[in-house]
């Protein structure tokens, strides 16, 4: 996945949340996600989801949530772009 208005408008929502403004130039579609953001813990992951379902104005099922979601920057926003259509 390349940077598109979307991948920016997910990176947008991560990068608030998390608050790591100071790093948000460098993320990349590919840049990973879990395990790689030291901020990035199960708290925030739930604000993550909620965030994202305030700004796309969509509801996310526990049972669409796996792992792979949160793997890179990119995965997160294919799954975005997946729910919206």
């Amino acid at each position: 996945m390349t940077s598109t208005p979307l991948f920016d408008e997910v990176k947008d929502v991560v990068v608030t949340t998390l608050g790591i403004q100071d790093r948000a130039s460098a993320l990349e579609p590919s840049t990973p996600l879990l395990g790689s953001v030291p901020e990035l813990d199960s708290m925030a992951v739930l604000e993550i989801l909620v965030a994202i379902e305030q700004r796309f104005n969509f509801e996310i099922d526990d049972t669409e949530m796996a792992g792979e979601i949160f793997e890179t920057f990119g995965s997160l926003a294919n799954f975005v772009a997946q729910r919206r259509n």
